[in-house]
């Protein structure tokens, strides 16, 4: 009796170790997800190039109403200095 309980346990373990390796083959071939951006998040456009950017990961210039974002720091400088001519 235990003999049988025991080869019933080693061949399910052996079923269900297989079965990982296939799933983990099919995830393979299938490549990795892409990420996903949250649904709902709002973006706002980078007034230099106009790329749309995250406002909580973007850079930024401005308090309030008047804040701009930007997708890096190269078009927050230029436009600071389109503002100062």
């Amino acid at each position: 009796m235990i003999v049988l309980a025991l080869r019933f346990l080693i061949v399910a373990l052996i079923a269900r170790s297989l079965l990982k390796l296939a799933r983990g083959i099919a995830e393979g071939w299938r490549g990795p997800a892409a990420p996903r951006t949250p649904q709902g998040m709002a973006l706002v456009r980078d007034p230099v190039c106009g790329t749309y950017v995250v406002p909580a990961t973007a850079l930024s210039s401005g308090i309030g109403a008047q804040a701009r974002f930007f997708c890096s720091e190269n078009c927050r400088r230029a436009y600071t200095l389109k503002l100062a001519q």
